[in-house]
């Protein structure tokens, strides 16, 4: 009874989800009248496309951009004993990158429908051709010579549309489709996608990293095992470097080495939960900036989200090391430093 009265409503007022999607569809429309301007471009042009979107971020953020480094500027030029002074420039700061993430956000959601027919002409591309010719870039010739799927010819650049992922052989053979392109919508709003098996939630991830990557603050993606960090990083490379886009794994080097720290550089990294999470913990008991290896949290997206935020949440990351052999002053003195983990813990956890 209850059943067919729950049923009955939702035919009569349909469901959130559906709800959801039939707001969602814009964008879709949106989308796809982008991605048919592109078909004519070169791929040069195309490529033209990503540098376009960062000079549009920059140029959206330019003006808040210039206050927090003269601020910074400011902070600098004062003496040890000007305290107050220095306080008060930390809070504008503060208050300002706040200012700034917004700004971000509005100026992303602007470019979106553009940014996402790229990448959909890309997989295009790479789906339709065994090779992809443009001007080579330092950045493609870096690329050359340790890709070898990836080779200069002259001043042209060649990528091939079959590399290694992983150790497996793969041809990239996917373009979105219209339920992918409301997958990208709505990871990049912060929003769960539920897709079953075999859905392409893996191309699906292209279009969210790459549209928050422009704002060049770094994507984080995560996985629960290191095999799928060091599969998708492989698999999906490809796609974003023809863009100019760095992309990296925490998995490939040891924990807080400066392999670890460049990768967090990179504009889209992958790893592992624990890896992020466990590099969260260390950054939290490091002596000076200098030693964390993260950077300031922009945008992170979570494969097996039920998995790593429910199942894996109930084993807790730990650090541990040795403990004082008896002395229970040396214990006393360990005990802030264990409590400030604790606490980051915490607040990774509630992220």
């Amino acid at each position: 009874m209850i059943n067919s009265l729950v049923n009955g409503i939702q035919k009569l007022f349909g469901n959130k989800a559906d709800k959801d999607v039939k707001g969602l569809e814009p964008f879709v429309g949106k989308i796809n009248t982008e991605f048919n301007k592109l078909e004519n471009l070169t791929n040069d042009e195309l490529r033209g496309k990503t540098t376009s979107f960062k000079q549009q971020v920059n140029d959206y953020l330019s003006e808040i951009d210039i206050k927090i480094a003269d601020l910074k500027s400011e902070i600098k030029n004062t003496t040890v004993h000007e305290i107050d002074k220095r306080e008060d420039a930390y809070e504008q700061i503060d208050s300002l990158e706040e200012e700034r993430d917004k700004k971000l956000e509005e100026i992303l959601n602007q470019i979106l429908p553009e940014a996402f027919a790229v990448v959909k002409e890309t997989a295009r591309r790479f789906t339709e051709n065994d090779k992809i010719i443009a001007s080579a870039t330092e950045y493609d010739r870096d690329l050359a010579a340790t890709k070898p799927h990836i080779n200069i010819n002259n001043d042209e650049v060649v990528y091939n549309t079959t590399w290694d992922a992983a150790g497996q052989e793969v041809s990239w053979n996917m373009i979105h489709y219209d339920v992918q392109l409301i997958g990208g919508v709505v990871l990049h709003q912060g929003k769960i996608a539920e897709m079953q098996t075999g859905e392409g939630k893996t191309l699906v991830s292209t279009l969210p990293a790459y549209l928050n990557a422009l704002g060049q603050r770094g994507v984080h993606i995560v996985t629960v095992n290191d095999y799928l960090a060091r599969r998708d990083a492989e698999w999906n490379a490809p796609i974003f470097q023809f863009h100019g886009l760095k992309v990296d794994c925490l998995d490939y080097y040891r924990p807080h080495s400066p392999e670890r720290k460049e990768a967090y550089l990179a504009d889209i990294t992958y790893g592992t939960n624990n890896e992020f999470g466990f590099d969260y913990l260390r950054d939290n008991m490091a002596h000076s900036p200098d030693e964390q290896v993260q950077q300031k949290h922009h945008f992170a997206m979570i494969d097996e989200v039920d998995s790593v935020l429910i199942d894996d949440a109930r084993t807790p990351l730990i650090i541990s090391g040795p403990t004082p052999k008896g002395d229970i002053h040396e214990f006393n003195e360990l005990k802030p430093k264990i409590q400030k983990v604790v606490d980051a813990q915490k607040r990774y956890l509630n992220t």
